[in-house]
């Protein structure tokens, strides 16, 4: 059973968060290279936060115990002793809170948490401590008899009551990630967690269930929980119909102080959350402003909610759904030159244009997607696109998006953006 991965190994906790990015600027940006260039990446954090979710339980029982008691050990603390001796446990490490946890000491806390004495197997046990350079998380892959799952928890910072911790424990709009079901709830202590049951893969290629709770403190601790009904997130055989754990026991899983006391041991620099500069251009809800800015005669039946970089809706002109989405962006002057080519339109006030219209790119069958994308001279990167279907990777519902390119053009040149 290793003690941690190496500084250098591939973090499974966050290889997952890059694929969100990867997965969420791919749910707004276009196929062109120019728009996969560094200056999209500005953008799609918000979408990421809104992605970063993913996760719940499901049918089978295992009892969880240790909730709300630490059973770490401080780092070169005896496994042996451990399992025997929970409350002396709790009582060492709260007597040295802020002492390393070791990988060794998170591995013994989830299979403890996990089995509860029962005859549970686990195997493939890897862990990072506190003391690492990147951040703490243990994996185990756990059998309690009806298949393999594999379980992973994910330590970190988030800046309390800021964007980010909101947007961690929030559910994920439909329109771009499909799942079963998602609950957000606050707890006694004041946390809110989110659990969600969705998929690994989001159009079923392969039908693995990934559940996971997102849980947040008062204090900016963020816990994060995943499962799989497989051995492995991917390239596994499915092992059962329903991952292991169930929304309540999930979010007892998250809920535990032992992942708490891992994050205060974690070194300052790598604990204190730092406030990024803003690459909002908007003060107002995105999707207030686009409705405001539709033509006569559209009803919308979906819209996000008071994101000021990213908005969407789904509006209907009599003729069947169609999904229209903005993203606004400030400080983009550093990578014009590879958004906007040398073919790119310029007005007399400096804005650039650029239009772009091609199939889908989340496999909904018939989709095309019209995109305008603009450029002002202060940086403001104002792109507007738009679907013949309610969402990317369902079935188109209409030949062609409700909005012309002419209509979208307008919307994205609007003064209303500044």
């Amino acid at each position: 059973m290793p003690d941690a991965h190496s500084s250098d190994a591939v973090d499974p906790f966050e290889t997952r968060l890059a694929a969100g990015l990867r997965d969420a600027g791919d749910a707004f940006e276009t196929d062109r290279a120019a728009l996969a260039a560094a200056g999209a990446l500005k953008g799609r954090r918000r979408l990421l936060r809104r992605r970063n979710a993913a996760v719940m339980g499901g049918a089978a029982g295992i009892a969880l115990v240790g909730v709300g008691g630490a059973l770490l050990l401080p780092s070169g603390g005896s496994p042996d002793t451990q399992g025997s001796a929970a409350t002396s446990t709790h009582a060492s490490a709260s007597a040295s809170a802020h002492a390393p946890v070791s990988g060794k000491a998170l591995i013994q806390t989830l299979e403890h948490l996990l089995a509860d004495g029962k005859s549970g197997k686990f195997s493939k046990a890897e862990a990072r401590g506190t003391d690492e350079e990147l951040s703490p998380y243990v994996h185990v892959v756990y059998d309690d008899g009806n298949g393999k799952s594999a379980i992973e928890v994910g330590m970190g910072r988030v800046r309390p009551g800021s964007d980010e911790a909101r947007q961690a424990t929030k559910c994920p709009a439909k329109v771009f990630t499909h799942y079963d079901a998602c609950a957000t709830n606050r707890l006694a202590d004041g946390s809110v967690v989110m659990v969600l049951q969705g998929y690994e893969y989001p159009d079923h290629r392969v039908d693995t269930k990934w559940w996971s709770a997102e849980l947040v403190t008062p204090q900016g601790q963020h816990v994060s929980v995943s499962e799989w009904n497989a051995a492995a997130e991917k390239d596994a055989p499915i092992t059962r119909s329903q991952p292991p754990l169930s929304p309540a026991q999930l979010t007892k899983l998250a809920a535990s102080s032992a992942w708490r006391d891992a994050i205060d041991a974690m070194p300052a620099e790598a604990s204190t959350v730092t406030a990024e500069p803003s690459d909002t251009a908007f003060g107002a809800p995105v999707a207030t402003t686009l409705k405001s800015l539709l033509p006569k005669g559209f009803t919308v039946s979906d819209s996000s909610d008071d994101d000021s970089g990213f908005g969407y809706l789904v509006v209907d002109d009599g003729k069947g759904r169609s999904m229209v989405q903005v993203n606004v962006q400030a400080n983009m002057s550093d990578v014009e030159g590879d958004l906007f080519g040398s073919d790119a339109e310029v007005l007399s006030d400096g804005t650039k244009v650029a239009t772009h219209q091609g199939p889908g790119e989340k496999g909904g069958a018939g989709v095309v997607m019209w995109t305008v994308d603009t450029i002002r001279t202060d940086g403001t990167r104002v792109v507007i696109s738009a679907f013949n279907s309610g969402a990317q990777d369902t079935t188109s519902t209409r030949a062609t998006p409700a909005l012309t390119m002419k209509q979208l053009r307008v919307i994205a040149l609007s003064p209303k953006w500044r």
